[in-house]
């Protein structure tokens, strides 16, 4: 599993808009109200719990980047989506928390 840093996702998203990369999914896994709280736009959500069952949704060719607040849920995450055949997955270090203080400080933190 592959780990990203808030500023170093901001840098990929920013390369992927202009035409320099692909650009990830972002898998936010966390809950509906997290969610509606805040969330890098262009993310999809799956909670956590539901991804076993939702997995078959996701690309299996392109780069999963992992969200969840903190990063631990995302970590699990991205670990479950390796061992079930998914070879581009990466967790965001740090979480939504990470992104809210380091790149966008007008997100709402909780």
């Amino acid at each position: 599993m592959q780990h990203l840093t808030a500023p170093e996702l901001a840098d990929r998203l920013a390369q992927a808009q202009a035409g320099q990369a692909e650009q990830p999914l972002l898998l936010d896994v966390r809950e509906n109200w997290e969610f509606a709280t805040c969330h890098i736009a262009g993310s999809i959500q799956i909670p956590m719990h539901l991804v076993p069952i939702r997995a078959g949704e996701l690309p299996d060719d392109r780069e999963i980047v992992c969200i969840c607040h903190h990063g631990a849920r995302s970590m699990q995450v991205a670990s479950f989506l390796e061992r079930n055949g998914f070879d581009n997955v990466t967790n965001l270090t740090g979480g939504i928390h990470a992104w809210a203080v380091q790149v966008d400080p007008s997100m709402p933190k909780y």
